[in-house]
């Protein structure tokens, strides 16, 4: 159950995040409302997550996920580009990712 409230706060964290540039600045009322909602559902299943799991494996995969699909939501829907520098970083942080949650001192 705790990786479900994680995959929760992940996906909630994602689109609160991609809400953020239809806000127009929070401007615009319900998109501001989403944008809102989206981070306290985020948080509130990051809590239940770090019940069981450790906050260092479970932050790398909530910011690390969150990062790598709001760049890709950024390419794909608001038709913005990526250099390769910035490809690079984020392979980076998808690794790291990886390795921190194969350590075996990361479940502990």
């Amino acid at each position: 159950m705790p990786y479900f409230f994680l995959a929760v706060a992940i996906a909630s964290e994602i689109c609160a995040t991609s809400l953020l540039k239809v806000t127009d600045g929070f401007t615009k009322l319900w998109p501001s409302i989403g944008v809102v909602l989206g981070y306290a559902l985020s948080f509130y299943s990051l809590s239940q997550a770090l019940k069981h799991i450790p906050l260092g494996p479970a932050y790398a995969i909530w910011s690390g996920i969150g990062t790598a699909a709001t760049t890709l939501i950024g390419l794909l829907v608001w038709k913005q580009s990526i250099s390769i520098p910035s490809a690079i970083g984020l392979g980076l942080i998808v690794a790291g990712v990886i390795i921190l949650n194969l350590s075996p001192t990361s479940h502990s």
